[in-house]
């Protein structure tokens, strides 16, 4: 079973791979596009030109219908492209777009959580030595909270 999953783990990391970069995802979509419009070219008998065109009009899925498509080897590579693009290179675009657009720039860093939590350490310290002092005894409210009850 591990050996089946395998294959698709490769598939995963290289997805992730992917989209964690815009350079590689642009250039893996270079890729894509000039290997399809050498393909094009040979499969078709086009010109190299209008198989880029070809390649870049169908990768975006607009499709003018001014080339298109009669071998069945073209057309199997078409509709490749447009899969590869529509499942695979335009979510991974839209992920990473989106994924900038929600960053809170507001939140807090690691850095700054740690201070902040080292900071009421030092302060919860100097409030038990001062009631020590003083004489106070209170109930220990100052503890991390309790997990809510629907966990």
């Amino acid at each position: 079973m591990r050996l089946l999953l395998t294959p698709a783990r490769w598939v995963y990391r290289g997805l992730i791979w992917l989209a964690n970069s815009p350079r590689t995802l642009i250039l893996s979509y270079l890729i894509l596009i000039a290997t399809c419009s050498v393909l094009y070219h040979f499969f078709e008998e086009k010109s190299f030109g209008d198989a880029l065109w070809w390649a870049v009009v169908t990768a975006s899925t607009v499709g003018y219908g001014d080339i298109s498509p009669v071998t069945f080897e073209g057309r199997l590579m078409a509709a490749l492209l447009i899969s590869i693009m529509v499942l695979i290179v335009v979510p991974l675009i839209t992920a990473h777009f989106a994924s900038k657009l929600i960053v809170d720039h507001d939140a807090f860093q690691h850095e700054e959580q740690e201070e902040l939590k080292d900071n009421l350490r030092h302060v919860r310290q100097l409030l038990e030595e001062l009631a020590a002092r003083e004489g106070i005894t209170a109930a220990d409210s100052a503890g991390p909270p309790s997990a809510p009850a629907d966990r």
